[in-house]
């Protein structure tokens, strides 16, 4: 009989009490390696700990298993304390890469960061927001007011994206969904998929009128000119589901809800 697949855990966790009482029980039946000893991480919490682990082992090999104690977990498996090492062995793996933000300020600085959900554009006063929309240095849309605009992953697809009545992609699909946020002109664009190699270009028109802000998942840049945006497949993480997580169901659930 093979040796289980991974046997050296580490566990992370969100700060909610339902979270750190699953992390210790867990602890109690499997023990714990320090990070730099694991095979696998197991996070316990919701999409928005997922998130942050997904950063925080960017640049390590460690697969990223989540298990739900949070208030939204599209991304995670069912919490379990039974079968945790039988579970990891049998799980199937996904790997994604970020998408890659660089931001041109007002003043010419420029910030590069990474985002696994998405990459935002946002007004930052009561002026909407005036916006020109390149893909692979050809402009397709000369001219978006809106709020807003959202470049966002597969797996950020149920997060941001969502809310702003943007597709649902399931991971592993070779694409990314630019969503706008309230837009008043064209009335009409409720966004476009782009294939996932493309490169997204974003200026900002009249920027000293109608300031706007980026962010790239959690990094927030304010005053920006311009924005690119394009996967970075030079970077990835690893992360494990059940066989039976039921990943495609949710996404068909979630388009048929109203």
């Amino acid at each position: 009989m093979s040796e289980p697949r991974f046997q050296r855990i580490a566990f992370v966790s969100s700060q909610t009490p339902e979270a750190e009482t699953a992390r210790e029980r867990l602890i109690a039946r499997y023990g714990e390696v320090a990070e730099e000893d694991a095979d696998v991480v197991v996070a316990l919490g919701g999409d928005g700990l997922m998130l942050q682990t997904l950063h925080r082992f960017r640049e390590r090999t460690l697969p990223i298993y989540g298990m739900h104690r949070g208030s939204v977990g599209f991304l995670m498996n069912t919490f379990r304390e039974e079968g945790l090492v039988e579970r990891l062995t049998a799980a199937q793996q996904v790997t994604i890469h970020p998408l890659m933000m660089e931001a041109v300020t007002s003043t010419g600085m420029r910030h590069r960061a990474p985002a696994f959900n998405e990459v935002s554009l946002l007004r930052q006063s009561y002026q909407a927001a005036k916006l020109r929309i390149s893909i692979d240095g050809k402009m397709r849309l000369e001219e978006l007011i809106c709020d807003g605009i959202i470049v966002a992953t597969p797996a950020g697809s149920t997060a941001y994206n969502l809310s702003a009545h943007g597709p649902i992609l399931p991971l592993g699909t070779a694409l990314l969904a630019l969503t706008p946020i309230s837009p008043f002109r064209p009335r009409r664009w409720r966004g476009a998929l782009v294939p996932d190699r493309a490169r997204i270009d974003i200026a900002v028109m009249e920027a000293d009128k109608r300031p706007v802000s980026a962010a790239a998942d959690h990094f927030e840049v304010r005053d920006i000119i311009a924005v690119s945006a394009r996967l970075d497949t030079t970077s990835s993480v690893d992360m494990l589901f059940d066989p039976d997580h039921g990943l495609d169901e949710r996404i068909l659930r979630e388009q048929f809800v109203y």
